[in-house]
């Protein structure tokens, strides 16, 4: 959701933050405090082959951490030190403990809470600083904690001493260290912010476990903290104490969790973690070290080879780790020694076999899922080093998209004739927890049919179509757009025509029925947009929504017999033009900006030229080359009217890619990647980054905070560009596993009988679907016009399949598809790229003696008597060619195509 502008940000702070009402500036909270950490003392400089770190002489926490190469970039907020020096902020450094001793309770300790000069401790050898902290520790603590920063083989650790000094055995039931970097973004602008500013991405792996930290540019050496001693990454909390404001400028700081059974029985009771909850119990005056190194990468893409090369183990999965339970997976394992064991939790739910080993010598296996939801395999080495890797397991996705569109068609289907807003009939916003739909919501457009959060069900519905239509599902649709869509949601008349509202419900209890609303919810917010500013059209995220729509009808009615009778194609092409339009004429502010689903107005292109739409064809080109110069001429062109955002990325690169600003398509993905990360773990992989739509997506609530979502609709559309920069760098397979989990992703949250949430919460206290189903339709728009299969041979794992199962014979390789829409397929060797208008690809096989590729297209069904074929490569084809398609009659039986 991407409506408020930046002094909304402030409002933001203000409605999730305590003690709100005595806010004056965005730190107020924060300056109002003592300075207790002591950063008007003399500072503590030190240089190592990578870094120039510098540390708070009083507290030894870190003030700075500069790449030794780019000593003017600092990866922790440095610049924010003067106001973050506070008791209960936490800095790089800090420890958080929970502690139980004999028949005791849990008690917390931080060396945060409460500041004092810590002890320093006399330095030998490779040791640079060391300090005993029980001076910010309380007296009580039944342990004694030293902090050391040290090198090892020239890399910097930190490490922390644990000693028990109490005469009976003690229980450390939560050890974890704050992960503080600079993704402060307040008050900073977009080219700052990537200059600037960095995201992190955890790999909550045990022992295979670290923390990747990226700039916003993507660009210069990555930050992974990893591992060294004791070390082990079981959980990454939030750390919701810190008062440092979070809102749509800061998503907050976690912290590294070694072990945390003390969470799990108390705030997390009874959900399902990551990793199994552990703690360790200390005898008296045993000792034990916790450390973890830093260390540089040389770039996000050599972050594998970095793994590689400290000696951490590694875990490649493909197609990744959303595994449909008809796909046959692949997972690689490369490690300096063997494995010893590997469990499945819950027992059965994958089935995993060794397959040999590749060529290069990584450990290879066959993973299979066969029971739907979350599953752990645990990896243990025969050193003893344990590594988790997280599956969810889904359904084929076949019936994942059968049962979505079914759910969203009789569930979330509303069509109440007394309607006084007039959405009926319509898929409508749907709480799933209560197993109702939301007509009513204090946020207007959630139950109003348009923006991104209230739009995303018909829109959903819609895209649906496009991958696996469905004629009674169409049929329904049909009455949405003649009744709802065209004349309602969109204006269909007068100086407004083609205009998209914000919101079709609105607050006016002076002009609508008594109990027209519901009392129990409340109204009296910005949100509740009364009938004028519901009325808007000046919103120009809503309109990709209403221009996909048509789109997909304008196809379906193109390419197929029988599915669409209320209009004809040109209608549909025509309102998808013209919608197009209304955007940069009517909304021309926020048109000035990427748009979620943006890319949508590339597709309407292509076809009008297609179509031999000359004319307006000319137009649209004309009109969005004018976006794209003015982005050409940005540093970093895709915010919004957010300060960052992470959805204007999808439309600024396909459109600089189509015009040849290389460049900027270039910068544009890069950006990507830095928020979009790929690890062995089903919940991060792929997962672009977005921290705020709980509050304007998500169920009003307790979960309605500012919290970093999984597979938000992000994942989805900024896989759209990364796929494609796939296909145009076939030998890149960092692109396609970061695309390909995004794509997967999109999809993963769909429940067993077809509900779609607007994303998982990612706290250890939730870890769950979000309640309501909000704006999921921008992700399912994502998945739906990029789902396709990729067929590669990669020079270390060998020959690799995404979106099919592969099978070898001799020189022939084969991949059957099993995709829903089973309409695109990538042949990398080949650089061969397939799309069907209409049909579809049961399988493709390879001949990499000859080159040879045979292509075997499914039978005729009743509303799909031909294959329309399209082919990006240097092929000609017996056919003939329509639209720039070969027209392929169907027969009853399968058909091979050699091309």
């Amino acid at each position: 959701m991407k409506h408020i502008n930046f002094w909304m940000a402030v409002l933001l702070c203000a409605i999730i933050l305590p003690e709100a009402q005595a806010q004056q500036t965005y730190w107020s909270r924060v300056e109002k405090r003592e300075s207790t950490l002591g950063v008007s003392d003399v500072y503590q400089k030190f240089e190592t082959p990578d870094f120039k770190l510098k540390l708070v002489r009083a507290s030894q926490t870190v003030a700075a951490l500069n790449p030794v190469k780019e000593p003017y970039f600092d990866f922790t907020p440095g610049d924010r030190l003067e106001i973050r020096d506070k008791d209960s902020l936490y800095h790089l450094g800090d420890i958080n403990l929970r502690i139980k001793e004999a028949n005791g309770e849990w008690k917390k300790y931080s060396t945060a809470y409460h500041r004092a000069t810590v002890t320093p401790l006399s330095t030998t050898g490779n040791i640079l600083a060391a300090a005993d902290l029980a001076n910010t520790l309380p007296s009580d603590i039944p342990v004694s904690v030293k902090r050391y920063y040290e090198l090892d083989n020239d890399k910097l650790v930190i490490r922390f001493e644990i000693t028990n000094k109490s005469g009976s055995p003690v229980e450390i039931g939560a050890l974890g260290i704050p992960m503080v970097f600079n993704n402060i973004l307040e008050g900073k602008s977009l080219v700052e912010t990537h200059a600037q500013n960095v995201f992190f991405d955890p790999y909550i792996g045990k022992d295979a476990g670290y923390l990747e930290v990226k700039r916003l540019s993507g660009r210069g050496p990555a930050l992974l903290v990893l591992p060294k001693e004791n070390m082990a990454f079981e959980n990454y909390r939030p750390l919701i104490d810190d008062p440092t404001p979070k809102s749509i400028v800061f998503e907050g700081f976690h912290e590294w969790m070694v072990y945390s059974k003390a969470y799990a029985e108390n705030e997390w009771k009874g959900v399902e973690q990551w990793n199994e909850p552990t703690s360790l119990v200390l005898k008296p005056g045993e000792s034990k070290n916790f450390s973890f190194k830093l260390v540089l990468s040389e770039g996000i893409k050599n972050i594998q080879e970095t793994l590689v090369q400290e000696a951490l183990p590694v875990a490649v999965g493909v197609p990744g780790y959303v595994l449909p339970q008809d796909v046959k997976g692949q997972l690689f394992l490369q490690y300096k020694n063997e494995v010893a064991s590997i469990k499945v939790e819950p027992k059965g739910a994958l089935e995993i076999k060794a397959d040999g080993k590749t060529p290069s010598g990584s450990l290879k296996y066959v993973v299979q899922g066969k029971n739907w939801g979350r599953a752990r395999v645990t990896i243990t080495y025969v050193d003893g080093v344990q590594q988790t890797v997280n599956y969810k397991v889904i359904k084929p996705e076949s019936e994942v998209i059968r049962d979505f569109g079914h759910f969203l068609t009789t569930e979330q289907w509303f069509d109440d004739p007394n309607d006084p807003f007039g959405r009926n009939p319509s898929p409508i916003t749907y709480d799933y927890e209560k197993k109702e739909q939301v007509t009513k919501d204090g946020r207007a457009w959630i139950s109003g049919l348009s923006d991104e959060g209230g739009a995303g069900s018909w829109l959903a519905a819609i895209m649906k179509q496009l991958v696996q239509p469905d004629r009674g599902e169409i049929t329904k649709l049909q009455h949405f757009v003649d009744e709802t869509l065209w004349g309602n949601i969109q204006y269909n008349e007068g100086p407004n025509k083609y205009g998209v509202k914000k919101s079709v419900f609105y607050y006016s209890p002076d002009s609508l029925p008594k109990g027209t609303y519901d009392e129990k919810v409340n109204y009296n917010t910005w949100a509740a947009w009364d009938h004028k500013h519901a009325n808007d059209p000046g919103r120009s995220y809503n309109y990709p929504h209403v221009a996909a729509a048509y789109w997909v009808l304008y196809r379906l009615a193109r390419y197929h017999q029988g599915l669409v009778d209320n209009h004809s194609w040109d209608w549909y092409l025509e309102n998808a033009y013209q919608t197009s339009v209304a955007m940069v004429e009517k909304a021309p502010y926020y048109a000035q900006f990427g748009q979620m689903e943006g890319s949508v107005f590339l597709l309407i292109l292509k076809d009008l030229q297609n179509e031999g739409l000359t004319k307006e064809a000319t137009d649209l080109e004309e009109r969005m080359k004018q976006r794209a110069e003015h982005w050409r001429a940005l540093d970093y062109p895709f915010g919004s009217e957010m300060p960052w955002d992470s959805t204007g990325q999808e439309e600024v690169y396909m459109w600089s890619d189509y015009f040849g600003f290389d460049r900027k398509a270039f910068i544009t993905l890069n950006a990507i990647l830095a928020y979009m990360p790929t690890m062995p773990h089903w919940a991060y992989n792929g997962n672009a980054r977005r921290y705020w739509d709980f509050l304007y997506g998500g169920k009003a609530g307790p979960t309605s905070r500012v919290e970093r979502q999984i597979h938000h609709y992000g994942s989805s559309l900024n896989a759209i560009p990364v796929l494609n920069q796939f296909r145009k760098k076939p030998d890149d397979l960092y692109l396609l596993r970061v695309g390909y989990g995004g794509l997967l992703g999109g999809i993963s949250n769909i429940t067993q009988d077809g509900f779609g949430p607007a994303a998982f919460h990612s706290y250890p206290s939730t870890l769950k679907i979000d309640g309501i189903s909000g704006d999921y339709g921008s992700g399912f728009y994502g998945y739906a016009v990029n789902t396709s299969s990729y067929l590669v041979k990669d020079e270390h794992l060998g020959w690799l399949a995404f979106g099919g199962n592969l099978t070898q014979k001799g020189d022939v390789v084969e991949m059957e598809i099993t995709t829903a829409s089973k309409s695109r397929v990538f042949i990398a060797p080949k650089n061969l790229w397939l799309t069907l208008d209409a049909g579809t690809v049961q399988k493709v096989t390879y001949n990499t003696a000859t080159g040879e590729v045979l292509l075997t297209l499914g039978g005729i069904t009743e509303h799909t008597p031909v294959a329309y074929l399209r082919i990006d490569g240097e092929t000609t084809l017996p056919y003939k060619k329509v639209r720039g398609a070969y027209e392929i009659e169907l027969g009853k039986k399968e058909i091979q195509i050699k091309l």
